[in-house]
């Protein structure tokens, strides 16, 4: 295994996963404020809200450029789940079928 196939495997992929974590929390999260679950008032929700909006905007922000709103709904983080699984569907095929990549 070269140093780029072990930095992809062991260092890339993992940060994609944790990026979809935290794509998760974010969206429900947001649901729960919405809906009045939970107090965004509360300092641990907003903490909780805080870093996950800070981790999440910067690739959320040229999908909702990009992507209009429909009728109130984001559909971003959708978006950004796929771009991200298909990547990592991807990296991965690429890996263990290097003909494939």
């Amino acid at each position: 295994m070269t140093f780029g196939q072990a930095l992809i495997i062991y260092f890339i992929i993992p940060v994609l996963n944790i990026l979809v974590l935290l794509i998760f929390v974010n969206v429900v999260l947001s649901w729960l404020v919405a809906f009045n679950v939970v107090n965004p008032q509360n300092q641990f929700v907003n903490t909780i809200w805080r870093v996950t909006s800070a981790l999440t905007e910067p690739v959320l922000a040229p999908i909702r450029r990009i992507l209009p709103p429909l009728g109130g709904i984001d559909l971003s983080p959708l978006v950004l789940l796929l771009i991200i699984f298909f990547v990592r569907e991807w990296v991965i095929m690429g890996q263990i079928f290097p003909a494939l990549g």
